[in-house]
């Protein structure tokens, strides 16, 4: 992935992070024991950068997919799942019980450090490539019913890029589904000054999605579901989060300022 992508690598540790964070402090709401093994990993400067709310903000977007693998798995059997700009994402460990083969595609070097630091399970196939070449597709068993995840990785490209990609993933993969997480043009602003937090002040960000069902049209694919990020957070962390956190819970899922979009190519 290039073009504009410098420092995008770096942000692999922010997920790692939150996942850390929440299996430690909340583990009721999100738990990922894999990830404790990498807390050493982690740059102190991603920790010491992020507040409680990105924290809970990262794991909301894993707890929900999760739950929509799991019922894309449950209603098709045999499943290929997808995650482009895998990262050190655990959801091959976390979802093991289900029938499914997962597919890790990221940069080759992001590649590389996954399989040092996770080795590939039996059921799991790492691909070094460019999401936008879509020769990772070819790794891709296209026979069974498939879905295609990008978390955290659509808002470091213009949205040119993303609507052509779709375009050529709807081609490949026709009646798959494709699962991202968005925000709006004002939660991005946000999201931009939290990785620059981090000590990252070269991954800009590019992508959002204001208005949900509008995109789907522009892209010629059926919006499926629309999930604010923060409903089971709202409920279950009352009380265990600050009032910071709380707040920002309820603004970011009353505006749609962050969402996750489940599109049928």
């Amino acid at each position: 992935m290039t073009d504009g992508t410098e420092g995008v690598p770096d942000t692999l540790f922010i997920p790692l992070a939150a996942r850390i964070y929440s299996t430690e402090h909340f583990p009721e709401y999100f738990k990922d024991e894999a990830s404790l093994r990498f807390r050493d990993k982690v740059p102190e400067s991603i920790v010491s950068g992020s507040s409680e709310y990105s924290m809970v903000a990262s794991v909301a977007r894993y707890r929900n997919t999760d739950a929509m693998i799991r019922d894309f798995v449950e209603r098709n059997g045999r499943s290929s799942i997808v995650f482009l700009g895998a990262g050190l994402d655990t959801a091959c460990i976390r979802l093991s019980d289900l029938d499914a083969c997962f597919y890790e595609m990221d940069l080759p070097e992001v590649i590389e450090m996954r399989g040092d630091l996770i080795p590939a399970a039996e059921n799991e196939v790492l691909i070094p490539g460019d999401l936008f070449d879509m020769r990772w597709a070819e790794k891709v068993d296209r026979t069974r019913q498939t879905m295609i995840l990008a978390l955290g990785v659509f808002q470091y490209f213009p949205e040119k890029r993303i609507i052509d990609a779709i375009g050529r993933m709807k081609e490949l993969f026709p009646g798959a589904e494709l699962v991202f997480d968005a925000t709006d043009s004002k939660g991005l602003k946000y999201a931009e000054r939290h990785v620059r937090r981090t000590g990252n002040k070269s991954a800009a960000m590019y992508f959002a999605v204001d208005d949900s069902e509008q995109f789907a049209l522009r892209t010629g694919t059926e919006l499926m579901e629309y999930r604010p990020f923060f409903t089971d957070a709202r409920r279950m962390l009352i009380g265990k989060v600050g009032i910071y956190t709380r707040i920002a819970m309820n603004v970011v899922d009353n505006n749609g300022r962050a969402k996750i979009l489940r599109l049928r190519l």
